[in-house]
């Protein structure tokens, strides 16, 4: 199961997760992970939802490096991308959304991927309804979500 994740947040509103899953089977035309149009379209996603444009940091992921990904995200004026420095994910708010749900997981034993997707997306949902607990994630890495 690979899962892809964004925290947005905006002064005055509470911070948000919007995720996406991709659930691989073992199956012969399965995707096994996300490739730049999968993550560009959680932005296009993400930019509808919210309603605006979106500053995004993002780490070093060669996907998100691609020449690729770099003529998807010129063609969207509403998206401004900077890059985390190589090897910080201190700095990713959302390595720690990543590492909560795997340690809710831990005492946990699925028989299926269903049944392990099932569970995955219901603890991302519950996050996703602890505004306060996604604030906490982002204000841990020490960056100012505040514009200057």
């Amino acid at each position: 199961m690979s899962i892809a994740g964004l925290l947005a947040t905006r002064p005055g509103h509470t911070t948000r997760l919007i995720y996406r899953t991709i659930t691989y089977h073992g199956r012969k035309n399965d995707k096994k992970g996300f490739d730049e149009t999968d993550y560009i379209r959680l932005l296009d996603a993400a930019h509808q939802q919210l309603g605006g444009p979106i500053v995004l940091v993002w780490d070093n992921l060669n996907t998100h490096l691609s020449k690729r990904m770099r003529h998807l995200v010129q063609a969207r004026d509403w998206l401004t991308v900077f890059q985390l420095p190589a090897h910080a994910p201190e700095l990713n708010p959302v390595e720690a959304i990543w590492s909560h749900m795997k340690k809710s997981l831990i005492n946990l034993t699925k028989r299926t991927i269903g049944q392990l997707t099932r569970l995955v997306k219901t603890r991302l949902k519950r996050m996703q309804y602890r505004p306060e607990l996604l604030t906490g994630f982002l204000t841990r890495t020490g960056l100012d979500p505040r514009p200057p």
